[in-house]
Parts: structure tokens; sequence; C-alpha cells
């Protein structure tokens, strides 16, 4: 878990803005320090320095996190459920490879 910074303000699009000193993950879930699940990281953008982070809130009444602190919580992440990042075919059978024609 790492601090992520202060949240600024609610944006009226929806995402919670906060500034930070590093640059976190996209999708990267994001808790409060009651670990409870606030959102995820959508969006990095402004300077390379101090960038800006956009989360996609999940909870209830957003405004309420404005100047609190929040983290990412990397523990969180959701692991693929199939190896090397290919997707499992349905049903579990390959399909049979088409016949040459002529």
């Amino acid at each position: 878990m790492k601090r992520l910074g202060k949240v600024s303000h609610y944006a009226k699009q929806g995402f919670l803005i906060l500034r930070t000193e590093w640059v976190p993950s996209l999708n990267e879930p994001v808790v409060d320090k009651s670990l409870t699940l606030v959102g995820t990281v959508k969006d990095v953008f402004g300077p390379v320095g101090r960038p800006y982070v956009a989360i996609k809130p999940r909870v209830r009444n957003p405004e309420k996190y404005v100047g609190t602190l929040l983290y990412a919580d990397s523990r969180r992440r959701s692991k693929p459920t199939h190896a090397k990042g290919k997707r499992p075919v349905k049903g579990g059978k390959r399909r049979p490879a088409p016949r040459k024609r002529g």
C-alpha cells in the first residue's frame, strides 16, 4: 500500500482528483485509511514531476472524500485467470481446423 495523496476536488465528470508524487498504474485500486475501497485509477495527467490522478469512485457519496488521504493498494489488484494473456477457449475444447477445398 502506497500513499497517493490528498483529494483536491470532485470533478463534475464524476472523478475524484488528487495530486501525487509518483505515477500509479491504471485500474489500480484506491483505498482510504480504513482500507475501504474508494475507486480505481482511471487517468494520470499533468506534469511528470507531480502528476494529477483521476479516480473513478465506487462509493455512494464521493464528495465526502474531498480533503482526505488516499492510498494505492496493489494487494487488491486482480490477477489474470488465464495464462500468458491468452483468452480461454469456450467449453474447454479447441475447434478443429477448417477443411481444404478443391
